[in-house]
Parts: C-alpha cells; sequence; structure tokens
C-alpha cells in the first residue's frame, strides 16, 4: 500500500462554517429514502433513514374526477392515510409526500388550477403540520413529463395556492427541476417565474450514469464521468444565485445490484448493473458527498426490490424486505452521522483520496473524520494526529453485526496511519 499525507492542520481542525455558507443540517435531517404507500415497512427502514419520501398518487384520492370532494384522510380507493402516515410517524420518520399526477392525462382535470387549489388545501388542512402533523412537506409532481409546461404551471400554481390557504406550515416542493428546457423527467427552473412565493424547495433526481441506453451504465459517485457532481454543482450554483433562500432536495439518486443474470433479450438485453458491494459503497459515499457539496436533503431511490435484472428493477436497500449488504451499510452511516452534521473536507479529488470532517451537533469538539478512495487497491492515509487521540476506528459494514475496526499504527512525529479503500472508514477523535 502507499502511504499518502492528507496535509490535515491540527491547529485548525474544528473550524465553523464561513456566516456566508448555509447551515448544513444534522445526517439525520439529510439522509432520506423513498418508499410507496401501503408497501413500506417503516420499523424495517428506520435504521436506515429518518426521512422518507412517498409516491402519493392523485388518482386514489380522487379517482379519475379531478373536480371530486376528497374526504382526506380517508382516499377515495379506502387506504387511509391517516393510518399509513401515521404508522411512519409512530416509527420516528418525517414524511414528504409527493403527489404524482401521471395517470390524469391533462385533458381530463375539469379544470386544472380550480381542482389542483382544492386539493391542495384539503390534503393541507387534513395531513399537514397545523392539523394531525403526519406530513412535513408536499411535492407537486414527480416527472410530469406527459404534461406540458404550461400545463404543468398551471396544476402547481394551483395545488401551491391550496396548500397555503390550507395550512402554511407544509413546505411546498417543485417537481423534479431541471436547467435549461424541460425534458421528458424533469420542469425547466424558468417556468416557476414569478411563483417564488408558492414554494420552499427545488428539487432534482440525478443518478451517476456514465453511459444512457442500451447499457444506462453507473459509476462511483466521484467519478468525472458521470458528471454526478459537476451538475448537482450547476443546480447549487443556480440556486446561489437565483434561488437562496430556497432548499435544494436531490429526491432520487441510486444503483442497481442484482443477483439474477442478464435478461439476454428485450429492451434490457444490454443493461449493466453494480455489485451489492458497489451499491453499499457508492450509496453511502454519495449521501456524504451531497452533504459535503451543500444540498438541505438527499433521499435514497429505492426502499425494496423484487431483483429483477433491469433499470430501476434492483435498486432497493432491501430484496424482497430482507436486507442487502447496502441496508446494513445505510444504516451504519445513519447510526454513526445521524447526530453529525458535515463540518469541512479536509481533502477531496486529489489521487481519489477523500477525508471529511463531521461534528456533533451540540458539541462541535466530538468529531469524527470520514476516509475513502475511490478505488483500488487501499491505501494508507497519514493524518496528522497520535493514535492515543483516537477513541475508535469502524470501516463500512455490508452485513449486520458489529463493525471491524480499521488498521492504525503509529506514523511518527505524532501522526497515525490508517489503512482505507473503496469502503469508507470512520475515525472517532477524542474531545
Amino acid at each position: 500500500m502507499r502511504a499518502l499525507w492528507l496535509g490535515l492542520a491540527l491547529a485548525a481542525f474544528v473550524e465553523p462554517l464561513n456566516a456566508a455558507e448555509r447551515a448544513r443540517p444534522l445526517m439525520r435531517d439529510f439522509m432520506g429514502i423513498n418508499g410507496h404507500t401501503v408497501q413500506f415497512r417503516p420499523l424495517l427502514y428506520a435504521p436506515v433513514a429518518k426521512l422518507v419520501r412517498d409516491y402519493h398518487p392523485l388518482d386514489w384520492d380522487v379517482g379519475q374526477d379531478t373536480a371530486f370532494q376528497t374526504t382526506l384522510p380517508m382516499a377515495r380507493n379506502g387506504v387511509d392515510w391517516a393510518k399509513v402516515y401515521g404508522s411512519w410517524t409512530a416509527a420516528g420518520l418525517r414524511v414528504n409526500a409527493c403527489v404524482i399526477f401521471d395517470e390524469i392525462a391533462p385533458g381530463k382535470w375539469k379544470d386544472r388550477w380550480r381542482d389542483a387549489a382544492a386539493y391542495g388545501e384539503a390534503f393541507a388542512r387534513a395531513l399537514g403540520p397545523s392539523g394531525r402533523g403526519l406530513v412535513e412537506s408536499l411535492e407537486i409532481g414527480n416527472e410530469p413529463g406527459k404534461y406540458s409546461d404550461v400545463e404543468y404551471r398551471e396544476v402547481f400554481h394551483g395545488m401551491a395556492e391550496g396548500v397555503r390557504k390550507g395550512d402554511p406550515r407544509l413546505l411546498i416542493a417543485t417537481c423534479a427541476m431541471n436547467l435549461g428546457p424541460s425534458g421528458r423527467y424533469s420542469k425547466s427552473v424558468d417556468l416557476l417565474a414569478g411563483l417564488e412565493g408558492l414554494y420552499d424547495v427545488l428539487t432534482m433526481h440525478l443518478y451517476a450514469e456514465v453511459d444512457p441506453w442500451p447499457t444506462w451504465r453507473r459509476s462511483f459517485p466521484e467519478d468525472p464521468a458521470t458528471k454526478f457532481v459537476e451538475n448537482l454543482g450547476h443546480v447549487l450554483k443556480w440556486r446561489a444565485d437565483n434561488a437562496p433562500n430556497k432548499q435544494l432536495w436531490l429526491t432520487e439518486f441510486g444503483w442497481d445490484a442484482t443477483t439474477k443474470p442478464g435478461q439476454g433479450t428485450g429492451d434490457f438485453a444490454k443493461w449493466v448493473g453494480s455489485t451489492e458491494t458497489q451499491q453499499a459503497q457508492w450509496i453511502v459515499r454519495a449521501w456524504m458527498l451531497a452533504a459535503a457539496m451543500g444540498l438541505d436533503r438527499a433521499y435514497l431511490y429505492f426502499f425494496n426490490d423484487d431483483d429483477k435484472p433491469q433499470l430501476h428493477g434492483s435498486s432497493g436497500l432491501t430484496r424482497n424486505f430482507q436486507p442487502k449488504p447496502s441496508y446494513h451499510a445505510a444504516a451504519w452511516l445513519q447510526r454513526s452521522l445521524g447526530d453529525y452534521r458535515f463540518s469541512r473536507a479536509l481533502r477531496e479529488n486529489a489521487e481519489g483520496v477523500y477525508a471529511y470532517e463531521f461534528a456533533h451537533g451540540t458539541d462541535a469538539a466530538q468529531r469524527i473524520v470520514a476516509l475513502w478512495k475511490t478505488a483500488a487497491p487501499e491505501t494508507e492515509m497519514t493524518l496528522p494526529f497520535p493514535s492515543r487521540e483516537i477513541l475508535r476506528t469502524e470501516r463500512m459494514p455490508l452485513r449486520e453485526g458489529a463493525a471491524e475496526a480499521a488498521q492504525t499504527k503509529s506514523g511518527g512525529d505524532d501522526t497515525v496511519k490508517i489503512a482505507a479503500g473503496e469502503s469508507p472508514v470512520f475515525v472517532w477523535l477524542k474531545r
């Protein structure tokens, strides 16, 4: 293993964020997961994330009659959202409901603005923070590419007005947005002009894809070829320049990992997935990268899968509700860093080596340093504090049980050497 000096200045190890920077959330207020209505099992996923995003179908509540007078929290199809979301909040989870209306054609609305406004008001009154307190935020649409910009803006405007009237405390989020013209799976931020008072959160979807169809091959999040970091940076800059008071949430990101052989024929004949180990490593590292860059939240796609070898067919942290390696890795990240927030980057990108510092939310003197390398082989990293400063070390686990300790040894001159590779290592430091 090659030794690599990280060049950290111990005297300035704990450094407050620049006053101009946004306050960083605790990781428990940052890490989210995408669930789905009655299929989601809150007690199973509570160890992984405290934020849950639900794909909430509008047609469950109104059928195909957009003017239907809702009886929320009881959906028109019989689902009791008070019980569904009540079980989530009882498990200590916080709910972001993404209202999807793709199953209702744009031309099928009786009156898009009026019907959307009535629904938004009813939803907010029935489920928002000022009422039952079951839902903290509402996204207006997921990937509404079947709607033109004019049609989506009309639905957004009406629903947002209704939400503000029904419960001003309920946060309003956009659908997945992009810079430039609207696409099939996202809408242009330009269509929000003039509606700035009607939303609190900008959302985006981003997958670390290297090649498009027919392979949809993804790579590790730090890989420049994926433009994952680059594209996050572009949207963060747009937010800073144009909407500095709005939150920015990454509401979909993730990787597939299946145990099945490729399909050989059909649409996904050439599809390429990741290994289970890669899925675990890349998810954990992407959460930390997004936190370091300054996003306000990041929701992983997806909670569960049934092991299909195709795009989005094996994205779950569980397979048939049995934990995959990525589940154990994500639970370790939440358990370790949930009470901590990103403090500063000590090293990144140089030779593919990353070192991030996280500080405890109520005692910044309590610190954890996260170390990893983007590619094999493992590297021996030299840190500028002696081994007596270390409380413990842990390497990201891939299975249930205690995480293994990382190898450490004295480097002389009050330094310590720690071996780290593609699976992150956490170093707990004494106060």
